[in-house]
């Protein structure tokens, strides 16, 4: 069996195991050593070595580097990722980040809810997002440490809501602001698409190839990126109001107080009329449906970094994009659930 190398030089046990025949029923088993890995061709620490460098690497260079098969380091590093799991042990969350990935083309969802607090996903599941898929969160941790979450944060998706509120009705849910400002953007690009239909051929010059420019925050775009911006804002007026209203919503998150928070927000959708700006005013409309969701971020007790959300969303990104084709859904559940550990 294959352990851990010395230098340059490959190290190979030779071992005898034990079989052990039971005379009632005849029934012959092999002797377990709890230094072999799940394979018994290979020892746990050189599994667990496989495994640390696949976090940095694809299964294909890993493969290539220590000269095996491309499906016995999938196998080494499944089994690393368990034992991650097992150290990180079973949570109970006081704040829980709940949102959904697609897997594959044809809106094939499942659920990914992490742990805020410590940072760290700790459960993928279900087989949509529906209310139905969501329950099986909750029975997975149990009715007990569902009554210890103390705050909820999700997209406005209504499944996700109905069934936090009734399987942990004394959390406060709170609306996740990076999903509120992708709402708002995608209102700001069909004033972008509504305007590049209107505009002749000259006129359109300016908004062409500029969509991304237009929705990043200003303080991400590069020096380029800046003049491009200030080139298309002066070339539209309508473009450059829809644009100025986008980045002053972003100030609804820095209020402490709900009636603060209110009023910025009924000024802002005041400020709406005469625009000729429907997505916003439906924007605005959402809003007012979900207010409580939105309001809740307003009190001390539910602020929580919400930038560890983004990371994760991320870092899911990267994962899919290194598992594109493989159709194992419990290796992609082990990455997402595990890329937030410290290594063993």
């Amino acid at each position: 069996m294959r352990d851990l190398s010395c230098g340059d030089t490959r190290v190979y046990l030779e071992l005898e195991i034990r079989r052990v025949a039971c005379r009632s029923c005849g029934k012959v088993t092999r002797e377990r050593l709890d230094f072999l890995a799940d394979n018994p061709l290979y020892t746990k620490r050189f599994a667990f070595y496989v495994g640390r460098r696949v976090r940095t690497a694809t299964i294909q260079d890993v493969a290539r580097e220590l000269k095996l098969d491309w499906h016995t380091v999938k196998a080494l590093e499944k089994q690393y990722m368990r034992a991650q799991l097992k150290r990180a042990g079973t949570p109970g969350p006081k704040a829980i980040g709940i949102d959904e990935i697609s897997i594959r083309k044809g809106h094939t969802y499942r659920i990914v809810v992490s742990e805020l607090i410590r940072g760290r996903p700790i459960w993928f599941g279900g087989d949509d997002r529906s209310e139905a898929s969501m329950r099986q969160f909750y029975d997975w941790l149990g009715e007990k440490k569902a009554k210890r979450i103390r705050l909820a944060v999700m997209d406005m998706w209504k499944p996700f809501r109905n069934v936090t509120n009734e399987k942990a009705p004394q959390a406060a849910i709170l609306f996740d602001k990076f999903h509120v400002m992708r709402h708002l953007g995608e209102a700001l690009d069909k004033v972008r698409k509504s305007e590049y239909a209107r505009l002749s051929d000259k006129e359109r010059r300016y908004i062409k190839g500029q969509k991304y420019t237009l929705l990043s925050r200003k303080e991400n775009l590069s020096t380029d990126g800046r003049k491009a911006l200030k080139i298309l804002l002066s070339a539209n007026k309508r473009l450059n109001t829809a644009y100025l209203l986008k980045e002053s919503f972003d100030q609804l998150w820095d209020y402490q107080r709900e009636g603060w928070a209110r009023r910025f927000f009924e000024n802002w959708r005041d400020s709406l009329k005469w625009q000729r700006l429907p997505s916003y005013v439906k924007f605005a409309e959402m809003i007012d449906r979900h207010w409580d969701g939105i309001a809740a971020y307003c009190k001390s007790e539910n602020k929580v970094s919400l930038g560890f959300v983004e990371g994760l969303n991320n870092k899911i990104r990267v994962i899919q994009r290194r598992a594109y084709g493989l159709r194992d859904e419990e290796y992609l559940r082990l990455k997402i659930l595990t890329c937030m550990l410290p290594p063993l």
